[in-house]
């Protein structure tokens, strides 16, 4: 086995240049194992090389190495647009704005960046700690000894109360906001028959159907009148309502309210939905890793004190943010991402056919032993700056790469740090149901619910 540790950023490549896995091996995979199962089957038999998945009349490409993730994100990113099939399904949700691809998408892309600059996140730091501080003083109703919680929903109330100025304006209550979020999740998870199926038809009901229909009406009902308020408002604010009622298109013109409420349930998705799960691993991992639990408190402990967390902590919790990499790394919530070919080319020898779809797997690229020592191991100091250095810069994408790469990733460590550390500083954190195993869904989720006990310190 090789390793990119300690041997700049070349990475030894794939022992073959095409693997093929047929159609009775992909069921047989899954009958034993389940998705995650089929997938990291896959993951081990194509060791980096590209693979040819045969769904039926589906049947994509795989991609996880490195070399080739460069070829298709950076040196070769305009002949890999996000316009596979699989994108359709999400895209009923999210629209063509900021979750698509094309003109729209640069225009909303334009307009969204500056609220999530360094120079406005540090200028958020302030209300972003006050509301964590408010949403954890709400926890304290809720927990003590032998009263445990879900993690899933206590880190969801939490993620909705940080985003609500910065997304609203606080022109949504927080229980509208635990409504919102509860329809995006269910929404969410009711496409993943559409995102495997892609060949099908919207006019063929597939399961999940319905309660997308459900859950979207929902979102409209709460998003609509969100909207019409701030359009008769000052509209001087920085919140991404403001940021998108004061844009316009690619043509010069306002956004619509369908737009704009595109807009705002796709970076939903990223913000709340994604960063809660996150953040529910975030917990998962370090309990059920003792001594990574104990070396963050630790941390908090002598960067915090007895206080609250403060703007000038964030960027000293140095072990707590290798932890949330690592987090990142092992639980990869975005664990496929799909692209298209538009024109034939040909990856490392693959020929690739115009139309084909590629489907790059960060939850598989994490997990290359030629890449990662010891991959399945959860180690957070593979993540100091000397070994990030010597890794290639595509071996880690959790939040993507190119063009299309997350524009709230700095948000959410800043988020996800603050988080720990103000929840740390208060309790003790124990899991009460481990082990905690991962599923597939449209994220990486957990398999049961996560329950946490909280003591105050």
């Amino acid at each position: 086995m090789s390793t990119a540790i300690g041997t700049g950023s070349a990475v030894e490549g794939p022992r073959e240049r095409l693997s093929v896995m047929p159609l009775r091996r992909v069921l047989g995979e899954v009958r034993r194992g389940g998705p995650l199962g089929f997938l990291d089957s896959a993951g081990r038999r194509a060791r980096g090389s590209i693979t040819r998945l045969n769904l039926g009349p589906f049947r994509p490409f795989l991609v996880t190495h490195p070399r080739h993730l460069e070829h298709i994100l950076r040196t070769h990113a305009g002949n890999y647009p996000r316009g596979a099939a699989m994108w359709a399904a999400l895209g009923r949700l999210t629209g063509d704005g900021i979750g698509g691809e094309g003109a729209q998408w640069q225009a909303s892309r334009e307009i969204l960046q500056p609220a999530f600059s360094a120079r406005y996140l540090t200028a958020m730091s302030e209300q972003m700690i006050t509301s964590i501080a408010g949403a954890v003083d709400d926890l304290d109703a809720r927990v003590g000894p032998g009263r445990p919680v879900d993690a899933g929903l206590e880190m969801t109330r939490l993620v909705q109360r940080v985003i609500n100025p910065v997304f609203f304006g606080n022109l949504v209550p927080d229980e509208e906001g635990d409504r919102l979020g509860a329809a995006i999740a269910t929404a969410m998870g009711s496409l993943l028959w559409r995102m495997a199926m892609p060949f099908v038809p919207h006019r063929v009901p597939l399961p999940g159907d319905r309660a997308f229909h459900r859950s979207t009406r929902t979102v409209n009902e709460i998003l609509r009148p969100v909207i019409t308020a701030a359009r008769v408002g000052d509209r001087e604010g920085q919140d991404v309502v403001t940021r998108l009622l004061n844009g316009a298109g690619p043509d010069g013109t306002p956004l619509t309210d369908e737009q704009i409420c595109d807009d705002i349930v796709a970076l939903f998705v990223a913000g709340s939905e994604s960063s809660a799960i996150a953040l529910t691993w975030v917990w998962v991992a370090m309990l059920q890793n003792p001594h990574v639990a104990e070396r963050v408190r630790e941390e908090v402990d002598r960067v915090v004190g007895g206080g609250r967390p403060e703007r000038e902590h964030i960027r000293r919790l140095t072990y707590t943010h290798q932890v949330l990499n690592e987090v990142l790394r092992v639980y990869s919530v975005g664990w496929a991402v799909p692209r298209m070919a538009i024109e034939d080319d040909v990856i490392d020898g693959v020929p690739i056919p115009g139309g084909s779809t590629l489907v790059i797997s960060p939850y598989l690229t994490h997990r290359l032993e030629d890449v990662w020592e010891r991959p399945e191991e959860f180690d957070p100091d593979r993540f100091t700056r000397e070994r990030v250095r010597a890794r290639h810069p595509l071996a880690y994408l959790p939040f993507g790469d190119g063009g299309h790469q997350c524009i709230g990733q700095h948000f959410f460590s800043q988020e996800a740090s603050l988080i720990v550390a103000t929840i740390l500083s208060r309790y003790e954190v124990t899991l009460r149901n481990a082990p905690v195993e991962p599923k597939l869904s449209l994220t990486l989720q957990p398999r049961t619910p996560v329950e946490l006990e909280f003591t105050p310190r």
